[in-house]
This record gives structure tokens, sequence and C-alpha cells, in this order.
């Protein structure tokens, strides 16, 4: 795993995977690795947005290409690797995981037990939890980082703005 070049010690490709996959699994210990994964995808226990603890309804984007969280889920067939917009309330926000922040979105849509009312976006933006925000960006279907870490639906490279 770790190999001697003569001024100190460097790892080799398979022992930078494990010292990635370990920093991922301390993450999720402290809780703090909810980028991956949602009920709908599979993924990490821990990266579960939290359940609502009252109701949520956020009105719908305005435009084209835009969707309701369920609708997204919905038609996702149609819409892999099509720019989407989709409004909803941020409930939950990793920050700086695989270089991009992670947030959670709820409008209200969807159903909590099959897990398709919850919508992962990826974003160099940083809205607080609470916030309620419109996203733009390419939504993408079936989508697995490995590890586990596998989504049914998600939106990436994403603008997200108030």
């Amino acid at each position: 795993m770790r190999k001697r070049n003569g001024k100190g010690i460097r790892m080799n490709r398979f022992g930078k995977w494990v010292a990635l996959c370990a920093s991922i699994g301390a993450l999720a210990g402290m809780g703090d690795a909810s980028a991956f994964g949602n009920t709908a995808g599979g993924g990490a226990e821990g990266a579960k947005a939290p359940a609502a603890s009252e109701p949520i309804t956020v009105e719908k984007a305005k435009g084209a290409n835009a969707y309701t969280v369920a609708e997204a889920y919905e038609m996702a067939g149609k819409l892999d690797k099509k720019a989407v917009v989709v409004r909803g309330k941020v409930v939950k926000v990793s920050k700086a995981i695989m270089g991009k922040n992670w947030v959670h979105l709820r409008d209200g849509s969807g159903d909590p037990g099959k897990g398709t009312n919850n919508l992962v976006v990826t974003t160099q933006a940083v809205p607080k939890v609470g916030d309620v925000v419109t996203a733009k960006g390419t939504l993408y279907k079936d989508k697995d980082f490995g590890a586990g870490y596998k989504y049914q639906v998600i939106v990436e490279g994403a603008t997200v703005t108030p």
C-alpha cells in the first residue's frame, strides 16, 4: 500500500483509494456525508435528509423545463441528461464533498415512503437549510457514484438561486 521513494513515503493508487474510502466513512460516522444517497436510490443511511417535522408546500418553478420533485422522478426516463428547473425547500446541505455541495430539496410532492419526495442537487452554491430556492441543472437517472452511493434521480451542476 505504501512505498518508500527515498524522500519519504508515498501511496500507490490502491492506498489513495483506501484513504478516500476511510475519509468518506469517517464523515458518514459524523453524520456529515449526507451528500450521498436517498431512499429511492440506495446510498448510505447517513445520507438521507431528515424526516419533515411539518408539511412542506412550495410552488412549482415557472417557465420551460420546470418540474416538481415528484415529476422529476416520474419523468426521469424522458428527462435523463436534460436541463431541468426545480423549486424546493432546502432540507439538508453537505458541503465540499467531491468538490461539490450536495443540497436536498423538497416541495411537498412525491411519496416519502418511496423516497420520491427528496431531490438531491449538486452545486457550488451554499444555500441555508430552510431557504426556498430554484435549482437549474442537468437531471441524471440512475447515477452511481460507487461504494453504494446510487441515486434514482439527481440534478448535477446546478445553479441555485433564491
